[in-house]
């Protein structure tokens, strides 16, 4: 049985190049898309395509056939432009003008557009549209021979037409961030503290909307695992040097109990994510991860847990999971740091880069790669070495008491601390959308706690 025959990833290079082929116009039209490609490569060793969110090309029968022969398809807008999007890739979509009079351009994703201006000195002429900290606010800060740079700001929604919100709203959404800021992550009582999570998640969908809402807890959940994370806290300063924050993100890793599995599942079902494809690696490898993804925020996940043998073709998602005699990887990060969505914070954040770049440009400032664990033309992958954090000597009796780890593996905890988070170097081509589920195990068993202590 194929449980994943709906996510069948094939790479999509016929669309990516009609992308691609803008992309070369437009910084060959406009300086200051020149400027920022090479910034962008030189500073934080990514790519200006995958900055982008969409594209704005001509209405015309010989562009709608090229998009709809690489795989693009019409998406609903809410403006008289029509919108494309390419449903089997992970590309920018592209919008058709509907006058002439309108530029041609590309519209890149920041995290704030005030740290972009502010970062490259701000202009009195420049005038951003939609409200400040609405879902949807864009500034135009160059044209030139009728090909335009936008900047972009989004939260939670697809629009493109710049979103006007009161201020009543505005502040729900800030007081949702600082209910999940302040959320309990710390309680002894896991079960407990993932409950009032949940909770909380429908508090929050019911006060800023679901999407909203999804891209709250994601943002916030970032921000609390770049806060433990030195690699993250490092390539975020080149970032943000440039005004750009995390808006290159791909996906967000977390790790859970099994116990906790199917109730962190619901949770982000609460808020929007839908289950895509099932991701195991064979009956050896002992653990396995669900892939959820909200379309409209455009926000991946994959969620981690423990698995026996025999249930890598089960439901996992949602059937409950017993306990097992022996713990994993998974389930022994969770039982030293606490579930990702709790005290553990995300196992990794992974962005899109230049793979060969960042691990040069980092190595500089003293921050080490692991070996990759994805070598393909269309997918590069791998972990920075990972923090060593503290563990509370309560967790680390518990996992004694109940046999989980030896009383020598317990001794080194309690003296060295265990493998924490990393950042995630990853490198996409051809608009390829999934993962490699062929040697990621051994890189998963390589970040066991377990085996990333210090010997004698």
């Amino acid at each position: 049985m194929n449980n994943n025959k709906e996510f069948q990833w094939v790479c999509q290079p016929k669309a990516e190049k009609f992308v691609l082929d803008f992309v070369e116009y437009a910084t060959q039209s406009n300086q200051t898309i020149a400027d920022l490609q090479s910034d962008l490569l030189g500073k934080t060793s990514t790519r200006l395509f995958d900055w982008l969110d969409h594209i704005v090309l001509d209405n015309t029968p010989k562009i709608t056939n090229e998009l709809e022969e690489s795989g693009y398809v019409i998406q609903k807008s809410d403006t008289p432009d029509q919108v494309y999007h390419h449903p089997g890739a992970q590309l920018p979509r592209v919008v058709l003008r509907k006058s002439p009079k309108e530029p041609l351009g590309l519209a890149v994703s920041v995290d704030h557009i005030s740290d972009f201006l502010m970062t490259h000195g701000g202009s009195a002429a420049i005038k951003i549209e939609g409200s400040v900290f609405g879902c949807y606010r864009r500034c135009k800060i160059s044209e030139e021979n009728g090909v335009s740079l936008w900047l972009v700001e989004r939260r939670g929604t697809q629009t493109i037409k710049p979103t006007m919100e009161d201020p009543q709203t505005i502040e729900k959404y800030l007081k949702a961030v600082e209910q999940w800021q302040t959320k309990l992550r710390n309680l002894e009582n896991e079960n407990e503290a993932i409950g009032k999570a949940i909770a909380l998640a429908e508090e929050l969908v019911r006060t800023v909307g679901r999407d909203r809402a999804a891209w709250t807890v994601m943002e916030v959940e970032r921000s609390y695992w770049q806060n433990r994370n030195t690699a993250g806290q490092l390539q975020k300063n080149r970032q943000d040097r440039l005004g750009m924050g995390w808006a290159n993100h791909d996906h967000h890793t977390f790790r859970s109990s099994r116990a906790n599995f199917a109730k962190l599942v619901r949770l982000f079902e609460i808020l929007g994510f839908h289950c895509r494809e099932r991701y195991y690696t064979g009956k050896e490898a002992g653990w396995g991860a669900q892939i959820m993804e909200n379309p409209i925020c455009r926000l991946v996940l994959f969620l981690d847990v423990d698995l026996g043998e025999d249930e890598i073709t089960q439901d996992f998602a949602h059937e409950p999971l017993p306990k097992l005699d022996k713990v994993g990887t998974i389930g022994l990060w969770c039982g030293l740091h606490g579930d990702s969505i709790l005290h553990g914070g995300m196992h990794h954040l992974e962005a899109q880069f230049m793979f060969d770049d960042l691990a040069h440009d980092l190595s500089k400032v003293g921050v080490k790669m692991m070996k990759p664990f994805s070598s393909f033309p269309y997918l590069m992958q791998a972990f920075t070495e990972g923090d060593m954090w503290p563990v509370d000597p309560k967790r680390i009796q518990k996992l004694l008491i109940e046999g989980k780890i030896s009383t020598e593996h317990a001794e080194k905890f309690r003296t060295q601390g265990a493998i924490g988070s990393h950042l995630e170097n990853l490198q996409r081509r051809e608009g390829f959308k999934g993962f490699n589920q062929k040697n990621v195990s051994l890189i998963i068993k390589k970040t066991d706690p377990r085996l990333t202590i210090a010997d004698g």
